[in-house]
């Protein structure tokens, strides 16, 4: 009974700290004019206020998958609820936008070592046969995130201010650590006393910062020169990690390829529509005119299809091939791209609808056995760094996606403020980030099917 109770609590608390972070990240893309327009901020620091997030949490991510196999996944769990916590107050209460951005990487760094324990987590205490079915549920309450993070971040902004955003999750918090120091007694340190990869570490997460923060500089010269040294740190990182005896990522599991298909499917899928809520935030309250509140109740035609499916989804892939459902789901996504880079002045609401249920359609067949595949390609000891990748698969995904709007807005709009004067270099902005990630997705249609080990299980050896 105990054990089934145990069960039960981490599936709770990896739900909870799963439905955070895409709560604010949706929540506070509706929220964007409202933060700019107070802070009178233009349209490429607008942008960081997300990016910032999303870029701390993928730098880390790795790491603390690392640290949390060592050190105990509950206890790097409960520091990263604890400075989730902490930092959604102070952001409330940010003065300015520069003073947001701060809060907010240290946001990221909460969040990144939430997500790379909670699934792991729940890989660990559940058997094989109910993997699929826990995933497709956590997975689902990630898209129950995304779904009220419109809805409640525009009825927020629009009554309350930004601000009570964050004041929001801070409840959801405390309870979660409630939860997590009265109720699990284990750690599940699989690795305990090893080595942790320090030097492989700083590699690491030099490089992605200089790699996307060199990519929004594009196209000055300092932009360039970042890329530029953010690959070299990447090779170094990959050299040094083939040779260590404790690597903070273990790149051999790169060699089986149900392992590293799926892992590129995952960042080629969030590079490609995690910017969708975004770019269409901006669209509906700049160019259409909507309030916060409407445009919330609009985006959430996408997650509440994407909460459905998943569950279904993550149950079908413990029967069915994962990697045709992915497959599917990669290919329907791409549709509903490719119907949004047509958008302009007169799209009618009722296709922007449409188009955003497709993309939950195809978001929630794909994600779930995605992950169930990467999960279920590692033994138990590398469950810790598979849900790293996963989770930094996510997160760089997110942040690139990001880029390619900052960078798309440097090269058309330039540093401007949003304003009725710019809403013609918006407009033709937007159709143009729509285009790039169309043709991303349906690469990523081949990353998908890609042939698999017939062996799935990778040792790490």
């Amino acid at each position: 009974m105990q054990k089934i109770s145990v069960k039960h609590y981490v599936l709770i608390i990896a739900s909870l700290s799963s439905f955070l972070t895409p709560f604010m990240g949706a929540s506070v893309n509706v929220a964007l004019p409202a933060i700019a327009a107070q802070f009178k901020i233009n349209a490429i620091v607008q942008n960081w206020i997300p990016a910032s997030y999303l870029l701390a949490a993928a730098i880390f991510a790795v790491p603390f998958g690392r640290i949390s196999e060592i050190y105990g996944m509950k206890k790097i769990f409960t520091y990263g609820m604890l400075i989730f916590t902490v930092f959604s107050i102070l952001s409330a209460l940010a003065p300015n936008a520069m003073d947001l951005i701060i809060f907010r990487v240290f946001q990221g760094i909460g969040s990144a070592m939430m997500f790379v324990t909670g699934l792991a987590l729940l890989t660990r205490v559940y058997p094989p046969q109910d993997r699929g079915k826990v995933i497709g549920i956590n997975i689902a309450v990630v898209y129950i995130g995304l779904s009220l993070g419109p809805v409640l971040g525009g009825l927020f902004t629009y009554y309350l201010g930004w601000p009570s955003i964050f004041w929001f999750t801070v409840p959801i918090g405390i309870l979660t650590l409630a939860i997590v120091l009265g109720k699990l007694k284990n750690e599940w340190a699989d690795a305990k006393g090893e080595k942790f990869d320090f030097i492989g570490s700083a590699f690491y997460s030099v490089a992605l910062f200089l790699l996307m923060y060199g990519f929004s500089l594009l196209p000055d010269t300092s932009g360039i020169l970042m890329l530029l040294i953010g690959v070299l740190l990447l090779l170094a990182f990959v050299k040094w990690e083939l040779s260590y005896s404790s690597p903070v990522f273990n790149m051999k599991l790169f060699k089986n390829y149900t392992f590293a298909f799926s892992s590129l499917a995952a960042l080629i899928n969030y590079s490609s529509t995690f910017a969708v809520s975004l770019l269409l935030s901006y669209y509906l309250q700049y160019i259409k005119a909507f309030d916060a509140q409407t445009t919330g109740l609009i985006l959430v035609a996408q997650p509440i299809i994407m909460a459905i499916v998943a569950p279904m989804a993550g149950r079908l892939s413990d029967k069915k091939d994962p990697q045709l459902l992915a497959t599917l789901g990669m290919a329907i996504t791409t549709v509903g791209l490719f119907i949004l880079s047509f958008i302009n002045q007169n799209t009618s609401l009722e296709l922007i609808i449409v188009a955003l249920m497709i993309l939950g359609l195809g978001f929630g067949l794909f994600s779930s056995p995605n992950t169930n595949a990467i999960m279920g390609s590692v033994e138990r000891k590398y469950y810790g760094i598979a849900s790293a990748t996963v989770s930094s698969m996510r997160l760089i995904g997110q942040t690139f996606s990001v880029g390619i709007v900052t960078l798309v807005f440097a090269f058309v709009m330039g540093r401007v403020v949003i304003s009725p004067e710019s809403y013609v270099i918006l407009l033709k902005s937007i159709p143009i980030c729509f285009t790039i990630f169309t043709i991303m997705c349906f690469i990523g249609i081949f990353a998908a099917k890609a042939k698999r080990n017939s062996n799935n299980v990778v040792k790490g050896k």
